[in-house]
């Protein structure tokens, strides 16, 4: 990435923009969700609060679910889900999704098979609601190395300010890396959906991976003034799921 300065400039141009969007959607009653998946470490919370730092909080929002408690474990899985959708004129982030029964649930346990494959089948149906619903959904996925995310898991255990995202499942992060990789891949497969694709983000370098997540965003939807040569995006580093890219090895293994 370039120097801090013309990063911070090249920051602060983006979220202007993202600012006469959020306009744009207050006015016009719109409802926006943007979902961000993505392994440990891999800057899902720096990522949103780079979207979200200027915009209206009373028409932004930010959903990052504790563990599903027992009554949510009785009901339909996308129950606990569907009251945080957006309302008309809101723009809602969800820092970790439905997407946590083909991620984290299907690799550590926390899911039978059976509620494993129950989900794959009816998450495609769930989301063609969403985007019949006028709902503007975007799926990212945050997608870093095993080499990066090491040295960010060691980085976190030693800042004081970082205590709180230390939690058992990061510890296996790195020792079912393949695990994760083969999770991942089956959801993309079988998930990135014509109606509802998977993008995919780069993050080894975050800087790079905030400013270009948001560009791709901001290219993909319509508002009045829109700077159009602001939100030229890097496709190496965002692009739209492929098969052909796991050829290509520019999904990490």
């Amino acid at each position: 990435m370039k120097n801090k300065k013309t990063y911070k400039k090249e920051l602060y141009d983006l979220q202007v923009e993202l600012v006469k969007y959020q306009s744009y959607v207050i006015k016009k009653q719109l409802k926006v969700c943007l979902l961000f998946e993505g392994r440990d470490t891999a800057g899902k919370d720096g990522t949103i609060k780079r979207f979200t730092e200027h915009l209206s909080p009373r028409e932004a929002r930010v959903v990052a679910l504790n563990k599903p408690s027992n009554r949510d474990t009785k009901s339909w899985y996308f129950q606990r889900y569907v009251p945080h959708l957006p309302e008309d004129g809101e723009i809602v982030f969800f820092n970790r999704s439905w997407y946590n029964r083909a991620g984290v649930e299907k690799v550590m346990g926390f899911c039978t098979q059976e509620q494993y494959v129950r989900f794959m089948q009816e998450v495609g149906s769930f989301e063609h609601l969403l985007t019949h619903s006028q709902i503007h959904f975007f799926k990212y996925y945050l997608d870093i190395s095993k080499n990066a995310q090491k040295q960010r898991l060691a980085s976190r255990r030693k800042d004081p300010l970082k205590q709180w995202k230390i939690s058992p499942i990061d510890n296996k992060a790195q020792s079912m890396w393949n695990d994760y990789s083969k999770a991942r891949d089956a959801m993309f497969s079988k998930t990135s959906f014509i109606y509802a694709p998977w993008y995919i983000v780069h993050t080894d370098c975050k800087k790079k991976a905030r400013i270009n997540v948001i560009k791709h965003f901001l290219s993909h939807v319509e508002y009045p003034n829109k700077d159009e040569e602001k939100l030229i995006y890097d496709t190496n580093i965002v692009f739209k799921f492929n098969v052909k890219y796991y050829e290509q090895d520019l999904i990490t293994k």
